[in-house]
């Protein structure tokens, strides 16, 4: 936890509770140990959709859907939303839980690794969200970087590993020191990268949001 718990439950407890059908799908995920985002997530997610009004999204990592049901939801009806997910027993879960929602027609699932699909896309895409493997965003960042559109929005999850991304590399235990280099590699590129503006909050367990400028 990086914020103290107490504030964060506190926080929560005044945001809007969640659509009933949502509502279900976070709660089976939970009980299922799927990692989906946390609710202080979904409510800076939902913001920021509805701020940005995109018409184009793009999810790295659908899990069972959820994260892109909570951004169909903060969207307008005529907003399209792909998302790409490489575990094969949460396939059939998302597409199942797209259809509760009932929106399968609006929402696509591209089943394969991010690094052989993201390559095949053609942007831009008005929002980006990163839900994946954390070791993996460094490599994703050149094509995300082709495919977002001007002004767009790229927000990545899970970027402060529980508070580990400000350890040195020998406090982490051997087996994570990799994840630890590239997520640090990862938001050194994000925030010197000059044709975007990033900001990182601890909030869940690490968030980044970055616009790309203007050409």
């Amino acid at each position: 936890m990086i914020v103290d718990e107490r504030y964060t439950t506190y926080l929560n407890s005044l945001y809007k509770e969640l659509s009933p059908v949502l509502s279900e799908i976070q709660k089976e995920a939970l009980d299922s140990y799927v990692p989906i985002i946390r609710p202080e997530t979904v409510n800076l997610l939902t913001l920021l959709v509805r701020m940005n009004k995109p018409k184009r999204i793009l999810e790295v990592g659908a899990a069972v859907g959820f994260s892109a049901n909570v951004m169909a939801e903060a969207a307008d009806e005529d907003t399209t939303i792909t998302t790409i997910e490489n575990y094969e027993p949460r396939i059939p879960i998302a597409k199942a839980n797209f259809a509760r929602t009932g929106r399968e027609n609006q929402i696509t699932l591209l089943e394969g690794d991010a690094m052989d699909i993201l390559p095949t896309l053609e942007g831009p895409f008005d929002f980006i969200f990163m839900d994946a493997a954390k070791g993996q965003y460094i490599n994703f960042w050149p094509e995300i970087k082709r495919l977002i559109a001007d002004e767009g929005v790229i927000v990545t999850d899970n970027v402060l590993q529980d508070g580990d991304i400000i350890q040195s590399r020998y406090a982490i235990t051997r087996r994570n020191r990799t994840i630890h280099k590239r997520m640090r590699d990862y938001l050194y590129e994000l925030t010197h990268d000059e044709d975007f503006t990033t900001t990182i909050l601890p909030l869940g367990d690490g968030v980044s949001i970055s616009v790309k400028g203007k050409k």
